[in-house]
């Protein structure tokens, strides 16, 4: 596919920021972020429209000294045997765990999935990322 180059503008505080992230992410230059900004942006918009299943991946940091919240986490994950593909369990110091879990359906049940653990009481952190088998990526 060929490339064709098109001129950004933007103030400064917002190009401190992509220069920022191309070192950081230790991109070779700004091009190469600013399309991986737009593929990631290209992904969600895909995920939301699609029509058929999609995958996600949950990510959830709880504190696992929490009384039951490991077997509710569990229990809740039985509810969804067809949705919940995987779980990744790591344990991050005495008193947190992380684990990933990758979640198939419809957007809105992957949504509703990823919702329910995420808003479980105990649970520090939740992120779902929406992903994509990439054929309408280039």
């Amino acid at each position: 596919m060929k490339t064709t180059r098109f001129g950004v503008s933007m103030d400064g505080s917002l190009l401190a920021g992509l220069d920022a992230l191309v070192r950081r992410k230790r991109y070779p230059n700004r091009s190469e972020a600013i399309r991986d900004l737009v593929r990631g942006a290209l992904v969600e918009r895909e995920w939301d429209a699609a029509r058929g299943d999609v995958i996600g991946v949950l990510v959830i940091v709880y504190d696992h000294r929490r009384r039951e919240l490991s077997s509710q986490l569990l229990t809740r994950e039985h509810r969804h045997p067809g949705g919940i593909l995987t779980t990744l369990h790591l344990h991050l110091d005495r008193d947190n765990c992380l684990e990933t879990k990758v979640i198939r359906g419809k957007p809105a049940a992957v949504r509703a999935i990823a919702d329910e653990l995420m808003s479980m009481k105990g649970v520090k952190y939740g992120r779902l990322i929406p992903a994509t088998a990439g054929k309408k990526l280039r």
